[in-house]
């Protein structure tokens, strides 16, 4: 027993939830606790009374079986948790899972989990049995898993051959435009545009934060130092028009891009400098507000995540579109013990706006990528071709699922409802890029996995969307298949979807690249 443990063992526990919920015997006020005295005390009459302390055995936490908890509990959708032993002094701290490097706060050594690579660096060691991180433009990341028993002479042999996995990262929102300052009759505004095919009038009366990254500048022109931003906090709001200035809102109000999604930062009378926005970035980064370039900053809807239903059977959150998906593809790479050939996951920026960048799935970046990888494991480069082009890959992003109140929408005879399983999709405009073969391999597998699944068609007479698979089968021609968990209101500021559909997801994507 550690230092730590032996203390809370030996707190006691006063039992004062009776306490601080009585009233006053004098005059039936409420009583507050008085830090002053350690006693209750009335505010109303300063009647004082002693906290009573229970005469049983101090209560003791309970020690829990985490794996137990983990397999039977209800699933923590907050952001996924690490322990890292520092090699140095021995202490444990807790990281975000996806956090790849730190410092150790007791000794102040570095600590590393996976390694993260550059793709400005000529040549990679890379090792059999390990797993390395690459990003591009600070949006997109790129993480692959080496087998452990992975030979470059054996690379092109069918058991080693490529599986990957893909998504996109990016969300329909509000892109903050540069001097976005307004000022209107004492009201602080900011000047935004839209960011992707976002259902516009699910934005209003929401609190909204700020995310991307800030370049401030530094010793080399060439390289400005980029820092990713996170606000986390309510920031702004765009408030509806009262239905009494606009007796036919329910009818149907068509918004204006420019005029009427400027959202709220104070109202008049509050005092801060002219260019507040500049300032509050100022103060976020602790640097002053010349030193600040230029940013790529978007609002987003921070409403926490709700588990709700009945049952608890539905999730409703921000941003579903494509967190599911990338959380997949995450827990995939992460849970799987592939011991021959390479598993990779790439997670693209700004699919909701084309994937025409150089973060995108629109580039040659991941193609070149994939090269890379084999040239620096000693691959010869017709098998690296081979086990490329002979590979598998999934493009993972969420599909419509049926409406009850619109039923109408959904395809006769591939309804799609939510709860049902992992959704396969098809299209006869090659919209999604999923062929006959594929979607035979991906069937196969999730019925030998026991998963749950449907297909998805679109109604003949509504356009189709699209995914990042026929983009990036451009640069990979290979085996490629369309799915993801079905979803209700896509591009809301608030979607929703089946807790089971993320399970049969996860499980398929972690048996995918197993085989």
């Amino acid at each position: 027993m550690n230092q730590q443990e032996e203390n809370f063992d030996n707190i006691n526990f006063a039992e004062t939830k009776e306490e601080t919920d009585k009233k006053c015997p004098q005059c039936g006020g409420i009583m507050d606790f008085d830090p002053k005295t350690g006693h209750m005390k009335c505010g109303f009459c300063d009647y004082e009374e002693e906290i009573a302390v229970s005469d049983e055995e101090p209560q003791k936490a309970d020690e829990l079986d985490f794996d137990l908890v983990d397999k039977t509990a209800n699933k923590n959708w907050g952001v996924e948790k690490k322990t890292v032993i520092c090699e140095a002094c021995g202490a444990e701290s807790i990281y975000d899972a996806l956090q790849t490097s730190a410092v150790c706060p007791f000794c102040g050594s570095n600590q590393e989990g996976a390694c993260v690579l550059s793709m400005q660096k000529p040549h990679w060691d890379l090792e059999p049995g390990k797993t390395y991180l690459v990003t591009q433009s600070d949006s997109s990341l790129f993480a692959f898993s080496i087998g452990s028993q992975f030979l470059a002479e054996e690379a092109a042999e069918k058991d080693q051959m490529l599986r990957l996995a893909a998504a996109h990262t990016d969300h329909p929102c509000l892109y903050i435009k540069s001097n976005p300052e307004v000022d209107t009759k004492g009201y602080g505004k900011l000047n935004v545009e839209v960011y992707g095919g976002a259902i516009l009038n699910t934005w209003m009366d929401r609190a909204l934060s700020v995310a991307g990254k800030v370049v401030i500048k530094s010793d080399n022109v060439f390289e400005p130092e980029v820092r990713i931003v996170d606000m986390k906090r309510p920031l702004f709001t765009i408030p509806n028009l009262a239905i009494h200035l606009n007796r036919e809102v329910n009818k149907g109000v068509e918004l204006n891009r420019q005029n009427d999604l400027e959202p709220l930062a104070f109202v008049d009378g509050t005092e801060v400098e002219k260019e507040f926005f500049l300032s509050l970035l100022a103060r976020e980064l602790k640097v002053s507000a010349s030193e600040i370039l230029d940013y790529e900053l978007y609002l987003y809807n921070c409403d926490a995540g709700d588990v709700l239903g009945i049952q608890e059977d539905m999730i409703s959150a921000p941003r579903l579109d494509n967190i599911t998906s990338v959380e997949a593809c995450l827990q995939g790479l992460l849970n799987q013990n592939r011991e021959k050939g390479i598993n990779v996951i790439a997670l693209f920026d700004n699919e909701e706006i084309g994937s025409r960048t150089k973060q995108g799935a629109d580039s040659e970046f991941l193609y070149r990528l994939l090269k890379k990888i084999y040239r620096c494991l000693g691959v010869a480069e017709e098998k690296a071709e081979t086990a490329i082009f002979g590979g598998f890959a999934l493009s993972l992003d969420v599909a419509h699922g049926f409406h009850p109140n619109k039923p109408e929408k959904s395809d006769p005879t591939n309804p799609n409802p939510l709860g049902k399983g992992v959704v396969i999709k098809r299209s006869s405009a090659q919209n999604y890029v999923t062929d006959s073969e594929a979607v035979a391999t991906a069937m196969m597998i999730f019925e030998n996995e026991g998963i749950p699944y449907q297909k998805f068609a679109s109604r003949s007479d509504v356009s189709q969307g699209g995914t990042l698979g026929s983009i990036a089968s451009k640069y990979l021609p290979m085996k490629m298949v369309d799915m993801g968990v079905p979803i209700l209101a896509m591009h809301s500021a608030r979607e929703l979807m089946a807790a089971a559909d993320q399970y049969y997801l996860e499980e398929f994507v972690t048996a995918f690249f197993e085989q």
